[in-house]
Formats: C-alpha cells, structure tokens, sequence
C-alpha cells in the first residue's frame, strides 16, 4: 500500500463531506446486523418507523422499500452521513424517509406517535443510551416494539487474543477494560428495563472477517476508522511498536469471528 506505512496515522476526521461520500466500508460492516433486524421488524403497511442512528441510511432505505405505505424516520446527529442520504433518497426517489439531523434525545415527534423503533448498531455509540430509549420508548405507541442490534462480548476474539499476547504488562488492565464494554444480551435487556420497556425475543448470529495477515487488517480502511484509534490509545505511547508486534503475532490468513444480537423489547 502506497504512502504513510506506520499503522498510527492522523485519525480521520468523520466530519468532511468527502468522508460522508467515501462511507462503504461500515454498511458492509453493519449489514449482517441490519439483516437480523429485517429478519424481524415488522412490514405492516402504513405504520411509522424510527430508525435511530441511522448513518448514511442502509436500513432506513431498505425498510422504505419494503413497506412504501409506511413512513421512515432516520435519526442521526452526523451532518456528512444525513447529506449523503438526501442525495441517495432524491436517486431513487423515495419520498417515504422523513431526514432527522439531530440527536435523538430530542426526537421532534409526538408521544406514542410511533409503531416501531430500530437501531443498527446504534447502542454502542450513543453518548447517552439511558436518555435515547427513554426518548424512543415516549415515541412508541402502547404496543409498539423496539429492535436493537449490536455485537457482543467475544467480538474478534482471534485479534485480541494476540493482542494480550504481546501488549505490556502494565498496559493489560487498558485492553481489559475496552473488551468489557461490548454489550451482552442481559446488559442491553437491563437497558430496556430501565427506560420502561419490556423486553421480549433476542435473535442470535456471528459472521467472520477474513484478511491475508496483521497488516491487511490494520491497513484496512474500515479498520482504521472504526477500531484502531481505540486499539491505538489501549496499546500506549509505544503503540506503533505493540501494533507491529500484534501484525506479527496474528501470521498468516486468518479470520476475525463477531458475535451479534437482535435484542427486543416492547412498550405494554
């Protein structure tokens, strides 16, 4: 691969338009999870829908489509992502997908106003998960049912098996603590109940990533946006030289399990 050959490089910034044009990797990412929640989400015709952190639009699109009588909220603070949804909306022309541009704490919408609520992936990065379901279970209609997919504790389990195996001694507890923040199903179900909801069917899968060696999976691109700042900030001051020896460590072909969850709840 041409140019920089460190693995830590200046982080790239999500806010441009041209990241927001370039966004490819994480739909191929997100779309085993989204598949979990189109496996399950109800279709009926004419029902609202609010997809909460819903990016650049994968699924918000995808639920459009297959229910056209339906309305299509997609809720998301990230102005790049909502710019190129409108474009993708305008190419198709879908005119059923209402563009939120904001955070869903404050969802403009009127109380249980609402069929359906679903979140690819979205837990895991909101900056308050306790006050966004309390949000979406407000919008929810007595009755309506909310779909929260996410991955799981065990996630590229094969990487961070290498990683402990090469990383420092005082750097372990760092590593430790970034594992145990991945959800599990009783976690996001205690999430659930928090916010009032009553949780109900949990759907469960896994899919794997495979790459040649170390450095194909640190060089990739979605990698390198989605995981390594993180990775970067556990390895420490010497994290160039940790990453390296991680590269090493993982050889040859090799495949990264993710284990995932379509956890449900409703409002009663």
């Amino acid at each position: 691969m041409a140019g920089d050959d460190r693995f830590v490089q200046v982080p790239i910034d999500l806010s441009t338009a041209e990241f927001g044009d370039l966004y490819d990797e994480l739909p191929l990412w997100s779309a085993p999870f989204g598949q979990l929640l189109l496996d399950r989400v109800p279709l009926t015709p004419g029902q609202v829908i609010v997809d909460v952190g819903a990016g650049t639009g994968w699924l918000s699109i995808e639920l459009a489509q297959r229910s056209l009588a339906s309305a299509v909220y997609a809720v998301d603070p990230w102005a790049a992502a909502c710019a190129r949804l409108r474009r993708k909306l305008a190419l198709i022309g879908l005119t059923n997908v209402h563009v939120l541009e904001q955070d869903a704490v404050a969802l403009p919408l009127a109380d249980a106003s609402v069929d359906v609520v679903v979140s690819n992936l979205g837990l895991n990065n909101f900056e308050n998960a306790a006050a966004v379901l309390e949000a979406c279970f407000r919008v929810l209609e007595p009755g309506g049912r909310i779909l929260l997919s996410t991955n799981l504790v065990g996630h590229m389990a094969e990487f961070y098996d290498a990683f402990r195996r090469v990383l420092p001694a005082d750097r372990l507890p760092a590593l430790e603590a970034h594992v145990a923040h991945r959800a599990t199903v009783p976690k996001v179900q205690a999430q659930l109940r928090a916010a009032g909801f009553t949780p109900s069917e949990v759907t469960t899968g896994s899919f794997r990533l495979r790459y040649a060696n170390g450095d194909a999976l640190l060089r990739h691109w979605f990698i390198r946006f989605g995981f390594l700042p993180a990775w970067t900030e556990v390895a420490g001051p010497d994290a160039e030289e940790v990453l390296r020896a991680v590269a090493r460590a993982l050889g040859g072909e090799f495949a990264l399990t993710i284990p995932m969850a379509c956890i449900e709840g409703s409002k009663a």
